[in-house]
């Protein structure tokens, strides 16, 4: 007997819904959406078996333009979400999405928990250093002597926030840049970020060209990392810190002797959501 013909492989656009995106012209989201979905088909994953969280924010908006499960959840908490139905629903792979102030503001406190727990997720973080959605007010990330907005027009006055730097403090253990202009080195990492068996944070540079208009020369400026992937933290630090942070490429990878007390922590959280979240 001959049994059911093979399936043909799957495609990007079999992880895009029929929702069309409503960012600006020339934003950079457009890129980092096809990269993802670009990702999942390379890695041939069923969109059932994924799982796409978000929080507030033009970048937050990514679920409901892919077909796998989604979570639009509320501002700053997408990783919590996504930390708990990983708990209770671990076959699944869970991606989460976010912005510069969905993440690093009012969720700052939770990125820095979730790098430490080190979960088996996959952040991806679009950064234009600027609120966009809410028409342009300053992020953390926003350079100090950013003057373009109305609400600081002297600048922020505040040291910008670094992303990578506060992952590896707070225990990563796959810190990644992207670039939305560079859409293959971004499918690249997503591939090697969601294969990889712990929290992954991936920042991409995605610029937002309406309020923030100088990042058009971002382009120019983004340059890749020359420097190896290192697994040492004290390098990884070192580098973190004097790059210009415009660099892009894989910046730390532990490998997982590295990550016995966060599979400790897993297996801790395991337990809880097994109390609380299993019928009896």
């Amino acid at each position: 007997m001959h049994g059911p013909p093979p399936k043909p492989p799957l495609k990007a656009k079999d992880y895009k819904s029929d929702v069309k995106p409503i960012w600006c012209a020339g934003c950079g989201h457009f890129a980092v959406l096809s990269a993802i979905t670009k990702a999942l088909a390379h890695l041939s994953l069923p969109p059932e078996q994924v799982a796409l969280v978000s929080g507030i924010g033009c970048s937050s908006r990514l679920p409901a333009y892919t077909h796998v499960y989604g979570f639009h959840g509320i501002h700053g908490r997408a990783l919590p979400i996504a930390t708990g139905l990983k708990a209770a629903r671990d076959d699944l792979t869970v991606l989460v999405t976010g912005g510069d102030g969905d993440g690093f503001s009012i969720g700052g406190n939770h990125f820095m928990h979730a790098c430490r727990r080190n979960l088996d997720l996959t952040y991806i973080v679009m950064d234009n250093e600027v609120y966009g959605m809410t028409k342009g007010q300053a992020s953390p990330t926003t350079a100090p002597d950013w003057e373009q907005n109305s609400l600081t027009p002297h600048g922020t006055g505040l040291p910008s926030f670094n992303p990578a730097a506060i992952a590896l403090a707070s225990g990563a253990g796959f810190i990644a840049r992207g670039f939305s202009g560079d859409p293959g080195g971004l499918t690249q990492l997503l591939i090697e970020g969601i294969l990889y068996p712990g929290f992954s944070f991936i920042h991409v540079l995605s610029p937002c060209i309406t309020y923030h208009p100088e990042q058009k020369e971002w382009k120019q400026s983004v340059h890749a990392l020359t420097e190896n992937t290192t697994a040492d933290p004290v390098i990884a630090a070192q580098r973190v810190q004097e790059n210009d942070r415009m660099a892009t490429g894989l910046l730390f990878k532990a490998p997982s002797a590295q990550r016995q007390g966060s599979t400790q922590a897993a297996a801790s959280t395991q337990q809880i959501s097994e109390q609380f979240l299993v019928p009896s």
